[in-house]
């Protein structure tokens, strides 16, 4: 059997955004930016594309820019605001534990003379709001906080801090990547300016993803090259990712409700049943408000990689953190931000469910997982001391 347990890495395209997404590879391919009657074809059908997501989360076409991926649209907020606000000031804050497309391109953004406040988080990964209200300054110009955790799934306040950084006039940006498709996302009612997503986390296409720049909110491009959205983001609009991720987020909507309570039951279970069946585990942010399918389980006294190795060749797909950092084997940057020990946090594997794992899968993982663990710990120094002491 095989169980595929990293939706929070990408997630497997529904057959039905595929159907949708198939004639605009042979029949409707012109590119949409041409004035002949094909490409203004795919023009009309890229447009609705546009308002269906527009619809979805409460905001106007107008405001809606495509882009490449998730990272894209991170870089074009995070970078295009900065240089748009630039004579305002130069400082910048966010989070310990954002996803590295956001935390790399701050810290690119330091070396070139910005000042960046690192918000903390508690030990469930929740942000210092006090500490946050504290570090703006007269100089802050962006305030850039994830909306769920990737590796852990914890929530983040977005409507509280929305609120805080509104009252300042900032501009507040949202890595959204996490939650779209997932939750009720209405940026301009939680005040968000910039808000990011991308189409693969919610069963959609590769390749694609979105930013919402509210209307008034100044963002310097940063490519250069045609006229395509508005001269915010050039390039050939990828027409068949962008109908395939609004059939996507469509399908999501329809069926959030449903998939959420399903996903939670899931994750609840797999929790309860670990916790009973493998000794000296940790669930990380389980006091936190999470992803209902998103579970993040340290395995004390040894290394996620032989946990994640010895995983895949049982057939079971899961994380040892981040998609985009998993070659990297430092400790996570989020769990030690949750002052989870470091020889514990080396020790921690990503559980990401989605709308098609099933309960059989999951009784197949906890039939594996026990022995695996056993198996390594046996072979572990630190939990040979563990148990001599």
């Amino acid at each position: 059997m095989e169980a595929y347990f990293d939706n929070n890495a990408t997630t497997r395209m529904d057959e039905r955004v595929l159907e949708t997404m198939l004639p605009f590879f042979k029949d409707v391919f012109a590119n949409p930016s041409s004035m002949h009657r094909k490409g203004q074809e795919a023009n009309v059908h890229m447009e609705k594309s546009r308002e269906k997501i527009c619809e979805i989360l409460g905001i106007e076409p107008l405001e809606l820019v495509f882009t490449a991926s998730g990272t894209e649209s991170n870089n074009l907020a995070i970078r295009g605001a900065v240089k748009a606000y630039k004579k305002r000031g130069n400082h910048i804050i966010t989070s310990r534990i954002e996803h590295p497309a956001v935390l790399t391109t701050i810290k690119e953004l330091e070396k070139e003379g910005y000042e960046v406040s690192y918000i903390d988080v508690d030990t469930n990964g929740v942000l210092d709001i006090e500490q946050l209200k504290k570090e703006i300054r007269e100089t802050t110009i962006l305030v850039s906080i994830m909306h769920a955790n990737n590796e852990t799934g914890v929530i983040q306040p977005i409507a509280e801090i929305g609120k805080i950084v509104k009252e300042k006039g900032i501009v507040f940006h949202v890595d959204a990547v996490q939650t779209v498709g997932k939750l009720e996302v209405k940026p301009k009612e939680m005040g968000v300016d910039l808000l990011t997503f991308s189409g693969h986390k919610f069963y959609g296409p590769k390749g694609v993803g979105a930013l919402f720049i509210k209307m008034g909110t100044r963002l310097t491009k940063i490519l250069t090259g045609g006229h395509q959205e508005r001269k915010r983001r050039p390039g050939t609009h990828n027409v068949p990712g962008i109908v395939g991720m609004a059939k996507a987020l469509e399908l999501c909507e329809m069926e959030r409700k449903e998939d959420y309570k399903r996903e939670k039951e899931l994750r609840d279970y797999f929790e309860e049943e670990m916790l009973k069946r493998v000794p000296e585990i940790m669930l990380n942010g389980k006091e936190a408000d999470r992803l209902p399918g998103t579970s993040s389980v340290t395995f004390k006294y040894l290394e996620g990689e032989s946990i994640l190795l010895r995983l895949d060749f049982k057939g079971i797909a899961v994380s040892s953190g981040s998609a985009c950092s998993s070659d990297d084997l430092k400790a996570s940057h989020v769990l030690l931000a949750m002052e989870i020990p470091i020889e514990f946090a080396h020790g921690t594997i990503r559980f990401s469910l989605g709308k098609y794992n099933t309960k059989e899968e999951i009784d197949y993982a906890l039939e594996v997982i026990p022995p695996v663990i056993e198996g390594l710990r046996n072979m572990s120094p630190l939990w040979n001391e563990f148990i001599n002491k």
